[in-house]
C-alpha cells in the first residue's frame, strides 16, 4: 500500500475540486484505483499501485491549480486532466486557464477547454485562413463563432458571414415549406444556435436586419465582395473542389 499527502490551503478551492457530493474525486478514485480521504487540512491518497497514486496526486494538484485561477471544475476537466497526467503532459495544464475568448449573452465566459482548442483559437487569431478538422462535438463551429463575435465586438470586422453547403440527405430543398431562407435554415441551425447563445435573440435579429450578420448557403456566395468580414464556412468537407 502506497500513501501520499497533499496540503489543502484554501477551503473554496478544495470544495470546487471535490465537486458536489465529491463527484470529481470519485472519478479520480475510479480511474486511478486509489482512495482519497480528507483529514483536517490534508488530503491522503492511497492505493496498491504506487504509479497510480502518483498520477492521482498530480491530477488533484493540477485541478487545485486550475481552481485557484477561477476555473470551474467539472467531469470534462477532470477526465481531460487525468488523460494529460497519464501521458506525461501535466506541465501543459497551466495553459488551460487561458484568456476568455468571448462572453455569452447570459454572461458566461467562453474559453478553450483543451490544448487542441487553445491551438485552434490561436490559429484563428493569427491567420487569415484557418482550417479546423476534427470529430463532431469538439467545438470547431462554436469556437469559430465565438472568435467571430469577439472580432465583431472589437470592431476588427464589420460583418459576420456564416455559410455552409446545403447538401441534401435524400430529400430535396424544394420539399421544405417557405421561401429560400426557410428552406436553408435547417442546414444552418448549428450556426444559429451558437450565435443565439453569444448574442441573444434580440441582438442577433438587430444585426441580421442591419446586414452585420449574414447567413447563406455556399452556392450563393460566388462573386461576393468580402471586405472587413469574418467568414465561417461550416461543414466544408461537403464542398466540391
Amino acid at each position: 500500500m502506497t500513501e501520499q499527502s497533499i496540503s489543502l490551503e484554501r477551503l473554496e478551492e478544495t470544495i470546487n475540486v471535490f465537486g458536489s457530493f465529491d463527484e470529481n474525486i470519485r472519478i479520480i478514485e475510479g480511474e486511478m484505483e486509489v482512495s482519497v480521504v480528507s483529514r483536517d487540512s490534508m488530503l491522503k491518497v492511497s492505493g496498491e499501485n504506487a504509479e497510480n497514486v502518483m498520477y492521482a496526486v498530480k491530477a488533484i494538484e493540477a485541478l487545485m491549480s486550475l481552481s485557484s485561477r477561477g476555473e470551474a471544475i467539472n467531469e470534462q476537466n477532470v477526465r481531460y486532466i487525468i488523460q494529460l497526467v497519464r501521458s506525461g503532459n501535466e506541465s501543459q495544464i497551466s495553459q488551460l486557464a487561458g484568456d476568455v475568448l468571448c462572453v455569452t449573452a447570459k454572461g458566461r465566459p467562453i474559453k478553450a477547454k483543451t490544448l487542441g482548442q487553445k491551438k485552434y483559437v490561436e490559429a484563428i487569431k493569427k491567420n487569415v485562413v484557418t482550417l479546423g478538422i476534427g470529430p463532431a462535438g469538439t467545438g470547431k463551429t462554436y469556437l469559430a463563432v465565438a472568435a467571430a463575435v469577439a472580432a465583431f465586438r472589437a470592431k476588427e470586422v464589420n460583418r459576420i458571414i456564416l455559410t455552409r453547403p446545403a447538401v441534401e440527405a435524400g430529400e430535396r430543398l424544394g420539399f421544405l415549406p417557405g421561401d429560400l431562407q426557410s428552406k436553408v435554415d435547417p442546414y444552418l441551425r448549428p450556426l444559429y444556435d451558437a450565435l443565439f447563445d453569444m448574442l441573444g435573440a434580440e441582438t442577433y435579429n438587430k444585426y441580421l436586419e442591419r446586414g452585420n450578420i449574414e447567413v447563406a448557403p455556399l452556392a450563393y456566395m460566388r462573386g461576393r465582395t468580402l471586405d472587413d468580414s469574418f467568414i465561417i464556412l461550416d461543414e466544408a468537407q461537403n464542398t466540391s473542389r
